[in-house]
């Protein structure tokens, strides 16, 4: 049965659809951007503000479904300027252990929703 997710502590989704998703013991987030879930304003500035924020969302909605980064088994990363890879990547480890980190991708585009910087989704699983 497929059951969702949704945290406070994470910016409520801006269309139709949820911050997550869980079935069969795998939760599927959506894209995670810097909005502050207090004031649902987009927070710009350096990339590496931008990558926290997210990645605190991130951390936020695998709490609510009872996982934590350890349960991640693949990341999406999409940036809008591949050359802040190496800042992005840096806050992005502060959250895994590297021996035993998720597969993942980065992947520069032309635009994120509300012209943010830098957008992450996951999936994880509950093992």
């Amino acid at each position: 049965m497929k059951k969702i997710f949704n945290s406070n502590q994470a910016p409520q989704p801006i269309g139709a659809y949820n911050q997550s998703v869980f079935i069969n013991n795998m939760l599927y987030t959506s894209g995670q951007i810097a909005i502050n879930p207090k004031t649902n304003k987009t927070e710009f500035g350096d990339i590496s503000h931008e990558t926290r924020l997210v990645m605190q969302h991130l951390e936020a909605i695998l709490a609510e479904a009872e996982l934590r980064f350890e349960h991640v088994i693949k990341v999406s990363i999409f940036v809008k300027d591949i050359s802040n890879f190496a800042e992005v990547n840096k806050v992005y480890s502060e959250y895994f252990n590297q021996a035993t980190a998720p597969a993942r991708e980065m992947v520069e585009v032309a635009d994120l929703p509300r012209h943010a910087n830098v957008e992450i989704s996951l999936i994880a699983a509950k093992y």
